[in-house]
């Protein structure tokens, strides 16, 4: 298991809260937690954007992705509207979230709840060339649903 490290700098007002941290010794997410006065409410279809408190910094080559936690998300239908997220490397704002409540009741996320996961990740580049034709394959340009399934 490869080890990078990253820098981490918490909001004013939030020594409160944990770092983020992974749950068991299998986990590839790290939970990250709400940043919130008290209690914010997300009504059914509401869109809000809720702060994690915290500040990045990785090293070039790596990203982080920010998850919807699978549990929020089957028992109150509580997601990411950009799922994943990508924070990039030479990002240093406030690490903030954009939950949606597609579930039909109002949810309530209270201040250190874990409403994420961040996963990081090594980042491939690619170089773009131009060319006339591609190679062949037995599937083509098939797609949406061109299998029958």
């Amino acid at each position: 298991m490869k080890i990078v490290k990253i820098h981490i700098k918490k909001k004013k007002g939030c020594e409160d809260l944990p770092l983020p941290a992974y749950a068991t010794s299998g986990s590839s997410g790290m939970d990250l937690l709400a940043d919130v006065d008290g209690e914010v409410s997300l009504v059914p279809g509401e869109i809000k954007l809720i702060s994690s408190g915290i500040y990045l910094s990785m090293p070039d080559g790596y990203e982080a992705e920010i998850r919807p936690r699978s549990g929020l998300a089957l028992k109150h239908g509580i997601s990411l509207v950009n799922t994943p997220g990508t924070i990039d490397s030479d990002y240093r704002g406030l690490l903030s979230l954009i939950m949606i409540n597609h579930g039909k009741e109002t949810f309530t996320i209270k201040r250190g709840d874990r409403i994420a996961q961040m996963v990081i990740k090594e980042v491939i580049r690619a170089q773009i060339e131009v060319t006339e034709e591609l190679d062949e394959t037995a599937r083509a340009g098939g797609g949406f649903g061109h299998t029958g399934k």
